[in-house]
């Protein structure tokens, strides 16, 4: 692992390496204060739900607040269940022989994820970190299998959940097999920016992720793809700041997405 991906793991998890299991709390799903919200709203999983059926899902999915740097879960304790990230973002990443990490994804709000063998989704090989102060409902197993695969309105979305996430991976393996990292940088910029949130009064959407974690993202150095980027702000195509990053010119970097020379 080099110095400075060793260094922003310690420091995301507080000193300690991300998959260490000291990190982990005793019981890292016990129930924090009651928040106003339902994890289920705004969940496409759910959306053919009546609001009574709502309701009742919602109480069988408490909340927990996790701060920045904690571990959702980890290989060395996985945990068999199907998450739910209502507020926060959550980095879904391995650790290669070396101690190279490998960013799989970046979630936003909305998203599903888990250990869930049920639904054909395996998490034994990961790492879940929140990269911000997140708020995740955690559904079991048994939940699981007795409210949402016996649920053909709910089935039906996992089936497409589940094959848009294979899509995803494919086109992930063909970019880092077959597209210059020029290429890798500005189609991943795109997607971020796609799902960033909204600026205010209409500006475009910061990509609130530091160099090290797109590069993580892109399985390139941290080095390579901040000059990639540098070569982008030079061009007038992205504006960087501090930990943020804004697209300035969709067409421009959508023509960089396309080129594989």
């Amino acid at each position: 692992m080099s110095d400075d991906v060793g260094r922003d793991l310690e420091a995301a998890a507080g000193g300690l390496q991300p998959w260490a299991p000291q990190q982990r709390e005793p019981d890292p799903f016990a129930a924090g204060p009651e928040d106003p919200f339902t994890c289920l709203d705004e969940v496409d999983l759910f959306a053919d739900l009546s609001p009574e059926e709502m309701r009742a899902m919602d109480l069988m999915a408490p909340v927990r607040m996790f701060r920045r740097g904690e571990l959702v879960f980890s290989q060395s304790q996985p945990v068999t269940a199907l998450f739910i990230l209502k507020t926060g973002r959550v980095r879904v990443f391995r650790v290669a022989e070396d101690g190279k990490a490998l960013t799989m994804a970046i979630l936003e709000p909305g998203a599903v994820f888990g250990e869930m063998l049920l639904v054909g989704q395996r998490m034994y090989d990961n790492y879940a970190e929140a990269i911000e102060d997140s708020a995740i409902c955690r559904l079991s197993a048994e939940e699981v299998e007795r409210f949402l695969i016996s649920d053909p309105r709910i089935a039906i979305r996992i089936s497409r959940l589940l094959g848009e996430q294979v899509a995803r991976l494919e086109e992930r393996l063909t970019d880092l097999a077959l597209r210059p990292l020029t290429a890798r940088v500005a189609s991943t910029l795109l997607s971020l920016a796609g799902t960033a949130p909204a600026g205010r009064f209409g500006q475009n959407r910061p990509i609130r992720l530091t160099h090290e974690q797109i590069a993580g993202l892109l399985g390139a150095t941290r080095e390579a793809t901040s000059k990639t980027l540098a070569d982008f702000a030079a061009q007038g195509i992205i504006r960087q700041g501090r930990g943020r990053i804004t697209v300035q010119n969709t067409a421009a970097l959508r023509s960089k997405a396309r080129n594989t020379s």
